[in-house]
């Protein structure tokens, strides 16, 4: 029944973007009144990025009343295109000048500053310099008093709560210059929170905008421009050179090289031709490419990559869990401590009540915990959007950290540490007198008969040399099974095939010097082959699956960088694992494999380090990703699987970001271990000035100003992080 209920809501989920978030805890009321609205079964705020995603049915304007504390716009996530206008004026609310955005706060300054000259002229006393910072009091704090006031009544204590009882009570004491003072220097911090959280959202914002909205498409031989809502699968997509591509799609027509840094952060454009794939959003440099349209707008790249960036930034790391479950016991107790503050001295120790009331109403105002709050998202933010920026996807908070715990990761070899496609390394002629380039065309005439694997490895080496070999006669041509093949060319019997096949023709000279040459290319995890006729050996070809020129070095970086246990795991034979392990440089190799033995390999490595990453293409390693404490897919672009069973895509396909993530993940990690500690001692700090008695209001508000501004400068540090 749950999951009838489950589906139910999940057919029912709309996505909205909410605008006016001040706070994290602000979000949090907000999705709690959302989901006291009827109609709606279930709500979950994205405070990351800034949305809001609701189970079941409720108006805009439903949520807008449920976010009238905080003034909160909403509009849809998928504008329709009557939308258009709502669109239009969302977007010039953006661009409100800076006087008319903070016009409330520059009035509240104004009247404070009337109010202390009018202090310093006719006294504290005076009815004019009182009522002047009143009028500063009440134009900066009445929304402030609002949200507070109401929290008093439902018994629900936040930060502004915790403001508009230290503001009511510092007016009973009479205290105008001090409230009024407090009043601006809170609304100044959440401003500082708003604009730090918005320039860390801005790194998601700037990837929505990397899409045109319009592309060129042939239609019944016509060639017209239509937005990309309106662009069809199948669809036959024109891209100019210096146009960027609207739509994910296969070339159908030219030759041009593309810059796909916005989506896999390679800064290298790469050589696009018939039958290659394109991706939405990247930049066309050269040629004119026809892209037959393969997805719809909501279903390319870009679009997953954005959904799966705003998801991630709405998953809760374990420090964002633990600062939401301190906030949650903190503020209680904060009005208990300022209570008995306020309370205990003028009772017990024979104390001034004014002197001990101000000290409490200080306690409740060093209490907001602003810093703390924003203290963790803010720097998860930063550092997932640096990373989708860079072609690297992290899909949560949570990854996040345990990438930056990481002890030891292991590598699937194909296709991760090698390239996984066959290459001729090696061709040596046996006999000076043959001619190389007239033996190499023969070799590639019966390869392209035959269905070997490694057959298109030789293929290319011919079309690399420019050598032809399709026009060549070959008569019968058979396959020798489990050693090789054979063919006659201009009247000659050629043997492609391994030592033992030579072995067994008699009358060619297999000599040791050749046994050596043969044994050595298999050390080194190569596939050895010998051509030749019945009378004569030729020349040695080998085949290998190609180290990947960057897997050394990145191994290198790794273990720089502390990762203890670096670990290729593969199904190949142990000469060719012992091969390439030892050409990249890891520090345990475990050969022959099967997907079972890799998965319990895994389990035993989390046993033994805790933490542990591996490396595979995200279809056959499946189980051993899901089994790792962070499975990391190779090349998430035009992957489906990899960008949905990983919880961490490399998009270029490129292992070199896999250091940069590790050192981004550490940042962030310490980062956010040195806000929350920085957050929780300069309160500590402030409450000490309490026992003195030299806390103010001022020093209060200010001290948690301070914290807030250093915490998300810090936290932004991380879009800063470079490769």
């Amino acid at each position: 029944m749950s999951d009838q209920k489950a589906i139910t809501s999940e057919q029912e989920m709309k996505a909205y973007r909410v605008q006016g978030f001040t706070c994290a805890n602000c979000a949090g009321k907000f999705e709690k009144n959302v989901k006291q609205l009827s109609g709606v079964e279930d709500a979950k705020v994205n405070f990351g990025a800034s949305k809001i995603a609701v189970y079941g049915n409720a108006t805009i304007e439903e949520l807008e009343k449920a976010g009238a504390f905080e003034n909160l716009k909403v509009t849809p996530e998928k504008f329709a295109r009557q939308d258009s206008q709502e669109v239009k004026e969302v977007k010039k609310e953006e661009k409100v000048p800076f006087y008319k955005k903070h016009s409330t706060l520059l009035y509240s300054a104004l009247f404070l500053v009337f109010g202390y000259l009018s202090s310093s002229v006719n006294g504290d006393e005076n009815i004019v310099t009182t009522l002047l910072f009143v009028a500063s009091m009440l134009i900066g704090g009445l929304s402030l008093f609002k949200v507070g006031l109401q929290n008093l009544i439902h018994f629900d204590f936040d930060m502004k709560t915790l403001m508009t009882v230290a503001v009511i009570g510092g007016a009973i004491i009479g205290e105008w210059a001090e409230v009024s003072l407090v009043v601006i220097l809170f609304a100044i911090s959440e401003a500082l929170e708003r604009f730090s959280m918005d320039r860390a959202r801005q790194s998601i914002r700037s990837l929505m905008d990397i899409a045109p909205k319009e592309a060129l498409v042939r239609r019944n031989g016509q060639e017209i421009m239509i937005h990309v809502d309106d662009i069809a699968v199948g669809d036959i997509m024109i891209v100019k050179p210096g146009q960027k591509i609207a739509m994910d799609g296969v070339v159908v027509s030219g030759y041009s090289a593309v810059n796909q840094a916005a989506i896999t952060g390679e800064s290298v454009p790469v050589e696009k031709t018939v039958d290659n794939e394109v991706f939405a959003g990247t930049l066309n440099e050269e040629g004119l490419l026809e892209v037959q349209i393969t997805k719809l707008v909501e279903d390319t790249t870009i679009s997953k990559i954005i959904h799966l960036v705003e998801e991630a930034q709405g998953e809760r790391a374990p420090s964002q869990a633990f600062v939401d479950k301190f906030a949650k016991y903190y503020t209680p107790i904060i009005m208990i401590i300022a209570a008995l503050v306020a309370i205990v001295p003028p009772l017990f120790f024979d104390g001034s009540w004014e002197t001990w009331v101000y000290q409490g109403l200080a306690v409740l105002v060093v209490g907001c915990p602003c810093a703390l709050v924003i203290s963790t998202p803010i720097s998860i933010v930063s550092a997932i959007g640096n990373a989708a920026k860079k072609g690297v996807l992290v899909k949560g908070g949570v990854y996040l950290e345990e990438m930056g715990a990481l002890k030891a990761i292991a590598f699937d070899k194909t296709g991760t540490l090698t390239k996984g496609v066959p290459a001729v390394t090696d061709y040596n002629v046996l006999n000076k007198q043959t001619n190389e380039k007239e033996l190499l065309s023969i070799i590639t005439a019966l390869e392209y008969r035959s269905q070997h694997p490694l057959a298109s490895a030789i293929m290319k080496k011919a079309e690399e040399k420019d050598i032809t070999y399709s026009d060549i006669q070959v008569g019968d041509f058979s396959s020798i099974t489990g050693k090789g093949i054979k063919g006659i060319v201009n009247g000659t019997t050629y043997y492609i095939g391994s030592p033992k096949l030579f072995k067994e023709l008699l009358t060619t000279d297999f000599d040791k010097d050749l046994e050596k040459n043969v044994t050595k290319l298999q050390n080194q995890g190569k596939t050895a082959m010998i051509i030749g006729t019945e009378k004569e050996l030729l020349a040695v070809i080998a085949v290998a699956d190609e180290v990947r020129e960057s897997s050394k070095e990145i191994i290198q970086k790794l273990h720089q960088l502390g990762i203890k246990k670096t670990i290729m795991l593969t199904g190949d034979n142990k000469g060719t694992a012992n091969a390439i392990g030892g050409q990249v440089g890891v520090s345990d190799i475990e050969a022959e494999l099967m997907p079972q033995d890799k998965l319990d390999f895994i389990k035993q490595l989390r046993s033994e380090f805790g933490n542990v990453a591996m490396v595979g293409d995200g279809v056959n390693d499946a189980p051993a990703l899901a089994a790792s404490t962070v499975g990391i897919a190779m090349g998430g672009a035009g992957t489906d699987t990899a960008l949905e069973t990983a919880d961490v895509a490399l998009m270029g396909d490129d292992l070199r970001k896999l250091p940069f993530t590790v050192k981004l993940s550490r940042k962030a990690l310490n980062i956010i271990k040195a806000n929350i500690t920085f957050a929780i001692a300069i309160k500590f700090i402030a409450l000490l000035l309490v026992i003195p008695g030299w806390l103010t209001l001022w020093i209060a508000i200010l001290s948690d100003m301070g914290a807030t501004l250093l915490v998300a400068l810090n936290g932004l540090r991380l879009m800063r992080v470079k490769e």
